[in-house]
Order: structure tokens, then sequence, then C-alpha cells
């Protein structure tokens, strides 16, 4: 087995950050929730994990080709940036890209038909897992070259600040595109033109089958923008309150025109790393530890019912709900017709 970051959910302090100190040193490690934040987010979460649990189901049964990564265990990190977002805010991300639609409010029908390669998919069926997007909802991508959305949400950025539209970038990528030669050449440009980019580094541990301990020579990946002055901190990627109050540090940081910031998301994936991966890498023991102590949903539970805010039958409630809406969605991925064979010579750049 790997050996386990020092840095992980598990071990630093839960809900605690480590910042660089140039946002707010003297900020609240964790947001104060209200019993509306906590059923929002656990509502959202769970309708990604849900999701997730249907895609995989579907994989398994031939009607998902080619690949498909899923986000269960991270749903948090994604779900927090989201509530601390301002309506305009862009994100940019990955393969690993399901939950980041469903947090940016896309219909889960348009997110399923989309894996099945149907015509009411997001990208009419053609683009698949990895390939989604959404003008509307300011979602640009589903992208399946690694690192490849830094330079892009780079460029969002960049046409924020050219427009003064106030608005920010996040471009999210894991451990292992954090090593890409493109992401330090967009930290460079960032940092000198004070683009209004937050570099979202969802660490989930292993880069494919690597852990990050044998790809990386420093571990502490938050730290990787301060040769260009860029600041950052580690923030507990399972707690969505700790999400939410680094994202409020980092999004008041960026519109204040002070340039881009680094949020490293310590977070776990229960999966593979895609659903071809059998995760031999890691022992069961592992994953059933992170699942036990320190589940992004099963902490808001906890804490909804320890407050007397939802009973037991409210949160039944409330998986019924969600699980009626992936219902739905998989019902329609598998019965909406196929694109037209006249798609395969539309949305073609020459």
């Amino acid at each position: 087995m790997a050996a386990t970051n020092k840095s992980s959910a598990g071990t630093r302090a839960k809900g605690a950050t480590r910042s660089s100190g140039a946002a707010n040193p003297a900020a609240p490690a964790i947001a104060e929730f209200t019993k509306e934040d906590e059923l929002h987010a656990y509502r959202e979460m769970l309708l990604i994990r849900r999701f997730e649990e249907k895609a995989g189901q579907l994989y398994g049964m031939g009607l998902i080709g080619g690949f498909c990564h899923l986000y269960i265990g991270q749903e948090a990190v994604v779900v927090g940036m989201q509530m601390a977002k301002k309506d305009g805010d862009q994100m940019i991300t990955g393969y690993r890209d399901h939950g980041h639609m469903l947090a940016m409010d896309l219909d889960p029908k348009g997110v399923m038909a989309e894996l099945t390669g149907r015509r009411g998919g997001l990208s009419k069926g053609k683009g698949g897992s990895m390939h989604m997007f959404s003008k509307e909802k300011h979602f640009y991508g589903g992208h399946g070259i690694v690192g490849a959305q830094v330079a892009l949400g780079t460029g969002i950025g960049f046409a924020n600040k050219y427009t003064g539209n106030g608005n920010v970038s996040m471009a999210f990528f894991g451990d292992g595109a954090s090593n890409q030669g493109q992401v330090y050449e967009s930290f460079n440009m960032a940092e000198l033109w004070k683009l209004p980019v937050i570099y979202v580094i969802e660490n989930n541990k292993y880069g494919m089958g690597t852990s990050v301990e044998r790809a990386s020579a420093m571990t502490d990946l938050s730290q990787r923008g301060l040769s260009f002055g860029i600041p950052g901190e580690q923030v507990d990627g399972m707690d969505v309150r700790a999400v939410k109050a680094a994202s409020d540090r980092a999004l008041a940081w960026c519109r204040e025109g002070k340039g881009p910031y680094i949020l490293e998301m310590i977070t776990y994936r229960y999966r593979g790393h895609s659903m071809s991966d059998p995760a031999k890498y890691r022992s069961k023991d592992e994953v059933q530890k992170m699942r036990t102590e320190h589940d992004p949903i099963e902490q808001v539970r906890v804490r909804l019912m320890e407050n007397g805010w939802a009973t037991d039958d409210d949160l039944k409630a409330i998986d019924r709900d969600v699980r009626a809406i992936v219902a739905e969605a998989a019902e329609f991925a598998q019965n909406d017709p196929e694109p037209d064979v006249s798609e395969l010579y539309t949305d073609i750049l020459l």
C-alpha cells in the first residue's frame, strides 16, 4: 500500500487550513452553516453521490461507453465552492466532471444522456463523459487532456479582467496534473497580469494509480505558486464548511484585484481512477477508513441530526427525492434517441 500523505484529510486537523497568510490569516477555518446551508449541502452532495452510483451501474451494463471517471467521495469540494461563488463565476475542470456540472445546476437528464451518447445530452451526445459544456451556466468543460483546463481557465480569467465583469474563473485539476508544465506557465501569466483565477487542486491522493508521494517531490501542493508570488492554502476537502470558508477567502482575494489564488483540496475518491481501474494500489482498509471517518455527506447528516435540524425520516425523504431525480435521468438517458448521422459533420472547426 502506498504511503498516506501527511497532509491528508485524515491526518491534518479537521476543518483546518494551512495558508500562506496572504489572504486573511484571521479568517475562520470553517464556515458557520445555518440549517438551510446544511440542508442545501446535504442534498447537493447526495445528488452527486446517487448520480455517480447510477452512472457506475449503467457503465457496468454496457450503456455508457468510453471512459467514465466518478466523483464519489469528493462531493464537498465542488459543492462548497458552488455555495461561495456568485452568478457569472466560471468553472472549468478535467475529465472527472459530472459532479461539477450537477453543482452548477445543469439538468441531470442532460448530463446522463451525454454519458449514454444520446441526442438530449449536453453536448448532443457527441462528447461523452469527459466533454460537456454549458455556456448558459458558465461551465466550460470537461477536458480529457491532463492539465489543459488550467491554461484555458487562465484564459477565462484574462477575459474577466479585460472586460471588467467582476467574475472569477475557477480551474479545477488533480494532484497528477499539478506537475504539468502548462500549469506553471499559467501560474506565471496569471500572477504577472493579476488575473482573477482560483486554481483548485483536487488532491485525491492518487494520480491515476500513483500516490502523490511517489509522483511529487514537494507534496504540499498549495505552495506550488510561491515562486510566482501566488498565495495558497491546504483545505480539508472532505468538510464542505472548510471548503466554503476557503472559497470565500480566495474569491474575495481575486475580486479585490490581487491576482490568482491556489486552494489545495485534500480529498479522497472511493472508486478507482476510472471505471476500468480496479484500484489494487491501495488497500480496502484505507478506503473503508476514509468512508467511515471522513465521508463528506455523513458529516453533514450527523450535524443535522445532532442540531435537531432534521430527523432520520426527513433525511430519508431527501434521499427518496434525489433517487427519483436520478432514476428519471437514467430512464431518459436510455430511451432518448441517438444523434442523427448528420451530427457527425456539425460543430467542426477547420
